[in-house]
Parts: C-alpha cells; sequence; structure tokens
C-alpha cells in the first residue's frame, strides 16, 4: 500500500516565535501524512518522541485543509514477524508501517539501483523487478 500524500503547512509555536530574534521569524513547515492512502481518519505525522515511553510520541493530526493539532499518542503495539514494532500510533486507521510504502523513496531506490546494479541486487531482474 502507498503512503498517503496528504500534506499540511504547521505554523510554528508561539512559544519559538516569541524567542526568535526580531526580524528572523521561524517559517512554517510541512509536515506529511505517514498513513497508508485511503484511510478513513485525520492525517497524521509523528514530530518527536519523548523516550519511547506510553504516549511519550507526539503526532500533529489535521483534516483536510483545517487546523494542524498536536497529540501525544502510544505506539502501536504491534509486531512484524522479524519482531519489528509498527511505526505508528496505537488504533491507526490504515495498515501497519511495514505494509506502507513511501512511493518518493521507491522512486529514488529503484532510480539508484538502475545506476548502481550492484548496490540494489534486490532490484535486478534475478530480484524480481
Amino acid at each position: 500500500m502507498n503512503q498517503c500524500t496528504a500534506v499540511a503547512l504547521l505554523p510554528p509555536p508561539d512559544h519559538v516565535v516569541a524567542l526568535s530574534v526580531p526580524g528572523h521569524r521561524p517559517e512554517a513547515g510541512h509536515v506529511l501524512c505517514e498513513l497508508g492512502e485511503r484511510h478513513d481518519d485525520n492525517h497524521a505525522a509523528m514530530l518527536w518522541d519523548e523516550g519511547g515511553l506510553p504516549g511519550s510520541a507526539v503526532w500533529v493530526r489535521w483534516k483536510g485543509s483545517g487546523p494542524a493539532r498536536l497529540t501525544p499518542l502510544p505506539w502501536c503495539p504491534a509486531l512484524d514477524t522479524r519482531d519489528e514494532a509498527c511505526g505508528l500510533f496505537a488504533a491507526h486507521p490504515s495498515a501497519h508501517s511495514w505494509d506502507i510504502t513511501d512511493p518518493t523513496v521507491e522512486a529514488i531506490t529503484r532510480e539508484l539501483s538502475r545506476r548502481h546494479p550492484h548496490l540494489y541486487p534486490e532490484y535486478t531482474e534475478e530480484g524480481g523487478d
């Protein structure tokens, strides 16, 4: 499943603006939804994690062009077959992170594998490409 392509503009927090040097206001930044495409809930992107404790990951959530809000959420408890944890929040509305492909990263990897096939044997014709 491809990653959702929704983007939101996240303005700098008021306290960061207040601490900035006069005349050098911090700029807003864009965040990209990390959920799988065609999900039924608000979009989501993880901003930072405060040490892996329950509810310590801070996510930004938004719907359409509405305002973005910061929300602490617990990590998804699911593990894949290699005991790797899902990189999304608990009860996320789409597939687990290991089933989501960032189409931009995939396109870049395919181009690099074309130019440097010895570095990407899994993308050669024998590897299924």
